[in-house]
């Protein structure tokens, strides 16, 4: 079976709420290409050994969570980004992108994902964060620092960067996927005994000690391959497509 692509990218628009999102990058149909798709490529990030892998599979699309033209990068088509485009283009495949409508959505979401893979019970967005991107909720028994961090490596095939408050065990947390880790001090707020995010910055570490919770930085990519493989299903399934999601190893 095939779907138009504007059909195709319609569908997720809706499915998504992209509309509702001030984001970093346009959400939607980035790069046009073929009219109809038959075969779809999913990913987390568009770079150029996905882009290589879907013209072998004669993808008609590639759906990702980190596609193009990301606010403050440079306009210029040269270098990396020609050579990107260009594979795009020569190859008539459409690259369709979603990033912050990606992370938020309450069942398909890069969020909600993940607190599905870790076992976190009664997942919550919390309000006190614009566009949907703090989570709550709480494990079925309470684990130490320690036997969390075994859960986060096990999970996600990772080792996290654990900076553990002490020796207190953990029940209740937080958490935001990516490079979500200025939100530990809202987090922190809650009273929540850890919070997790992909990447960590240098006042990271202040921000856990201090105010006495427990931080994980799990990976960018490792948090946030949930998501798009999650959609990229429910597209297969919705259209009858043939589809096709690729892994691609990030230590990030």
């Amino acid at each position: 079976m095939s779907v138009s692509t504007q059909q195709l990218v319609q569908y997720i628009d809706e499915l998504l709420d992209s509309a509702k999102f001030r984001d970093y990058a346009p959400n939607g149909l980035q790069v046009e290409g073929s009219t109809q798709v038959k075969t779809l490529v999913t990913g987390v990030t568009a770079s150029q050994a996905l882009i290589d892998k879907a013209v072998e599979l004669n993808a008609d699309a590639i759906l990702v969570h980190h596609g193009f033209f990301w606010k403050g990068e440079s306009p210029l088509v040269v270098g990396m980004k020609q050579r990107r485009l260009k594979a795009l283009l020569t190859n008539n495949i459409n690259l369709i992108g979603y990033h912050l409508p990606l992370d938020a959505h309450p069942t398909l979401g890069n969020n909600a994902q993940l607190a599905s893979k870790l076992g976190i019970q009664n997942p919550t967005i919390d309000p006190s964060v614009k566009q949907d991107l703090l989570w709550t909720g709480e494990l079925e028994k309470a684990l130490s620092p320690d036997d969390f961090a075994s859960l986060l490596s096990n999970t996600l095939n990772r080792e996290p960067l654990t900076i553990a408050a002490g020796n207190k065990p953990i029940k209740r947390l937080a958490w935001c996927t990516g490079g979500a880790q200025d939100y530990i001090d809202q987090a922190a707020e809650l009273g929540v005994d850890a919070f997790i995010s992909g990447e960590a910055s240098e006042r990271t570490f202040h921000s856990a000690v201090e105010q006495g919770i427990h931080y994980f930085g799990a990976g960018h990519h490792a948090t946030e391959r949930y998501g798009i493989q999650a959609l990229g299903e429910h597209l297969a399934s919705q259209f009858e497509l043939e589809w096709h999601h690729l892994d691609l190893s990030n230590p990030v």
